[in-house]
């Protein structure tokens, strides 16, 4: 199992992304794993497609993670913890990124497919972007 950032999800709908290419490999690594995402991933890729590629890329992005990954759906426990690890980290990690690891805490999941370095700050994390 991998948690998928929006980043990866932007970079490999997006010819034009500066990871592309490193996307497309990723793909490949992980095409056999169960990939997670959460409501605010999904909400930051769509959002970033939208205005990178417009309405009806972001639409068969959409449909593409709705068929294909696996929508963990957050409460407010979660949320609850995600401003601890907000504080730890002293703001220097976006609110979506400390959900993201208080998910893939909760799940066991061990590796991100994401371009964003700011996950390399946290232990037991193991970005996949190449």
């Amino acid at each position: 199992m991998i948690f998928v950032d929006s980043s990866f999800i932007t970079a490999i709908a997006n010819k034009n992304d500066q990871w592309h290419k490193d996307s497309l490999k990723v793909a490949r690594k992980i095409a056999n794993k169960d990939k997670v995402v959460s409501n605010l991933i999904i909400s930051e890729s769509i959002t970033n497609i939208g205005n990178l590629l417009g309405g009806k890329i972001a639409k068969e992005v959409y449909y593409n993670i709705k068929d294909n990954y696996i929508l963990f759906e957050e409460s407010r426990p979660i949320y609850d913890n995600t401003i601890h690890t907000l504080l730890k980290y002293d703001g220097t990690l976006s609110y979506v990124d400390c959900l993201s690891i208080e998910i893939m805490r909760k799940l066991k999941i061990v590796e991100i497919a994401s371009f964003d370095s700011d996950f390399d700050k946290v232990k037991g994390i193991i970005r996949i972007f190449d």
